[in-house]
């Protein structure tokens, strides 16, 4: 009878061991199973903020830029890439033609140009976007300065006739390309950085910049001199500026697409016809100092101001108050034409006719 009772007590502490020890193993389950679920929520909320998180794409990424010279003559005409480029510079050149400077970063195109000659202050506005400088041929000024500045330039003349090629579509001296492959390749073989940490020229935002105290600037006239009439006329729908030059729309060389853009910038300053030996008519440009100008997006426009410093710091563009301006995160043409120039901002509120001051 003992030895029942002792049995008994012993199968009765084993029960007891079983149910502890399942409680326990029961607890640990609950709160890995726990630990796990937060683990997971955390994971997902963590992917639903980097998901949530906006950056601004015109101008990501370490790639140092490619700064094109574009000819901009009608023979030249459609010209391909500058869709694709987040900005590009039009300048005056000889004859009362403009030349278009296009910079790349991070692009992947077959087809640039037709590539044209450098001219001395387009070198400006390279330095200051840390780009390499692509041209054909070159003023003697540019030429110049390039040795200056310790300018990294890839010139089609100098090369190995693989950079640049000639297309049968358009009669020399509008008829050189290039591509964003070969530019790099070139670029690599003379041990030029192709990478840079350099913040953008201009203050992009993720956030759409609604110009909501500027005016109504539906079309935009800008005359770069009696020859070169640009006109910009607003998209609604896609909230883009097509982009005309006397009178015609641009289009791509390859796609036939509108040339179109976000923004644009119009800057006043003057240029003057150089004394050379050649005569050949060429022009410097007062660009050094602090001069007017207007920033547009989204069909509307504001009064700014363009400070540059030195031939080879960036550009500051501010509002009326001091503010840099912010930019919409897309594409930007940046006009820079005479300070006498009759340049139109028209919308449904009103005509403006631009009046400009400069102080140098």
């Amino acid at each position: 009878m003992g030895k029942e009772k002792g049995g008994v007590k012993v199968l009765i502490a084993i029960l007891v061991v079983l149910i502890i020890v399942a409680g326990v193993v029961l607890a640990y389950k609950i709160t890995q199973d726990k630990n796990n679920t937060e683990t997971i929520s955390g994971e997902e909320n963590k992917e639903t903020v980097v998901e949530e998180e906006k950056t601004v794409q015109i101008f990501s990424g370490n790639d140092r830029p490619f700064a094109v010279m574009i000819d901009n003559h009608s023979d030249a005409w459609p010209q391909s890439g500058l869709n694709q480029a987040y900005m590009v510079y039009e300048i005056i050149v000889e004859g009362g033609e403009t030349r278009l400077m296009a910079l790349f970063k991070g692009a992947d195109l077959e087809k640039i140009g037709p590539v044209r000659s450098a001219r001395h202050y387009f070198i400006d506005y390279a330095m200051e976007n840390d780009a390499i400088y692509v041209h054909f041929g070159q003023s003697p000024q540019a030429q110049s300065d390039i040795k200056k500045y310790s300018i990294d330039d890839i010139n089609g003349i100098a090369e190995d006739g693989t950079t640049f090629w000639r297309v049968k579509d358009k009669a020399a001296p509008h008829n050189a390309v290039t591509s964003t492959e070969k530019l790099l390749e070139s670029a690599k073989s003379k041990n030029y950085r192709t990478t840079s940490t350099e913040e953008s020229v201009l203050n992009y935002v993720v956030d759409e910049v609604n110009l909501e105290e500027g005016q109504a600037a539906d079309t935009i006239t800008i005359p770069h001199s009696d020859l070169q009439t640009v006109r910009y006329e607003y998209d609604e729908e896609n909230k883009v500026y097509v982009r005309y030059a006397r009178g015609e729309e641009q289009t791509d060389w390859d796609t036939d697409e509108p040339v179109t853009t976000k923004n644009i910038i119009i800057t006043f300053c003057n240029n003057y016809t150089l004394s050379d030996s050649e005569n050949k008519g060429r022009q410097g440009l007062k660009n050094i100092g602090t001069f007017d100008g207007y920033y547009i997006t989204n069909g509307r426009a504001i009064q700014i101001q363009c400070i540059k410093n030195a031939r080879d710091e960036k550009t500051i563009y501010q509002d009326m108050n001091g503010n840099e301006i912010q930019v919409n995160d897309g594409n930007t043409f940046v006009n820079i034409c005479p300070t006498n120039a009759d340049v139109e901002i028209e919308g449904t509120e009103e005509v403006t006719e631009a009046t400009n001051t400069v102080t140098e």
